[in-house]
């Protein structure tokens, strides 16, 4: 098979889309923008690699967004789209992919049939997806009068991924940044400059690209329509204390303590018990089902790996998780200090924001084996959200 690689542009700022943070990195669905469109690449097989281009000031914001997805390092876009996908051609041209498609990150619903055309439609060389136009275009002057109605039969709009020879479209950046030109709004307009031929092959009214905030809340809420089955789960765990240790693991974080935990893996109260509430949440068993601590793989092993399972689960079944609640009962260690880096983390694992992560710590009033130092308790709940089935 041809290898096949992706620029993924993601240097704008997107400020016609509202808020605070560029569109790129907004969540739909509890998810951020940019990891639904890498996510789309990320799990096609005839790609190989996915080059993302960012802003410089995105760094951080990447990070989390694309956190434990395949893609490459990013590299820094420029101050034009064009410069952009400049830079991530560049950042390609060692790996030496025969085909490459260039995507915007502002557009994460592209299916797989779509990026299969794609691939097909680039080994000739260049191409990119169109729509047929439904309405009437007019062309008006510029006191508002009609001069002209364009023939629509001949007439497309265009979107990404737009699929081309690697070499060719390289060697096309090149030239035009040679020639100082910069004024390219996509990639196609510029291989037609180059005087490559380009075609057509058919698009997806649902690859939409996000770009105001009503897009935002129509995305919203067809996501939300797809996934009507809201199931809620519920955890729960407890662990006693080793009688020595230096440390205790509490939502992926190590936290100082004089004691350690017993427990077969890393004792993880609060990773146990969200790993049983999306668990039951899908139905599907508990954390011992799954993991047997009778199995000698999972001694001493890290819980997150646990979490990452569940979540798996939940994709696998094209649902999403919205929201986790975590409450955390212990008289030692004092987690309030720690409560950012836990909530930090968790949302890491999961692949949600952090304000989709509730946190609690509480004692037991000095009651109880927990109010004797004597262990810790989490309890949890995760709301999941799956297709509609069939009974």
């Amino acid at each position: 098979m041809r290898r096949v690689a992706a620029v993924v542009v993601a240097g704008g700022r997107g400020l016609r889309a509202g808020g605070d943070v560029p569109k790129q990195y907004r969540c739909i669905g509890g998810m951020a923008v940019i990891r639904r469109t890498l996510m789309a690449f990320t799990a096609h097989p005839g790609i190989a690699n996915i080059q993302p281009v960012i802003h410089p000031d995105d760094e951080a914001r990447f990070a989390s967004a694309a956190a434990g997805l395949p893609v490459l390092v990013p590299t820094h876009g420029g101050t034009t789209r064009q410069a952009s996908v400049h830079a991530g051609l560049e950042a390609l041209a060692p790996r030496a992919p025969e085909i490459v498609l260039v995507h915007d990150a502002a557009r994460p619903f592209a299916s797989p049939a779509l990026l299969d055309r794609a691939i097909a439609a680039g080994r000739g060389g260049a191409a990119i997806p169109g729509l047929v136009v439904s309405d009437t275009v007019k062309v008006v002057d510029g006191s508002g009068l009609i001069v002209e109605t364009l023939d629509r039969s001949r007439l497309r709009t265009v979107q990404t991924p737009q699929a081309f020879r690697f070499d060719a479209l390289l060697a096309a950046h090149r030239t035009a940044a040679a020639a100082g030109r910069d004024d390219f709004t996509d990639d196609a307009a510029l291989a037609e400059w180059a005087g490559l031929p380009v075609a057509i092959f058919e698009g997806e009214a649902t690859n939409v690209k996000l770009t105001t905030p009503d897009d935002f809340r129509r995305a919203e809420a067809e996501l939300l329509a797809d996934l009507g089955d809201v199931r809620v789960g519920s955890g729960y765990d407890v662990h006693a204390f080793a009688e020595t240790g230096d440390h205790v693991w509490l939502g992926g974080v190590k936290i100082p303590h004089d004691r350690s935990v017993e427990g077969h893996s890393d004792a993880d109260v609060a990773l146990h018990a969200l790993v049983d509430a999306i668990l039951g949440a899908l139905a599907e068993g508990d954390i011992g089902v799954h993991f047997p601590p009778s199995d000698p793989q999972w001694k001493g092993a890290s819980s997150d790996r646990f979490l990452a399972y569940a979540v798996e689960r939940v994709k696998a079944r094209g649902g999403q998780i919205a929201h986790v609640d975590l409450t955390l009962v212990a008289e030692a260690p004092r987690l309030g200090k720690y409560r950012d880096a836990i909530r930090a983390r968790v949302a890491e694992i999961v692949g949600i924001s952090v304000d989709r992560v509730g946190l609690k710590a509480t004692t037991s009033e000095k009651m109880g084996f927990i109010g004797r130092r004597e262990g810790l308790v989490a309890y949890a709940t995760a709301t999941v959200r799956l297709p509609w089935t069939t009974p």
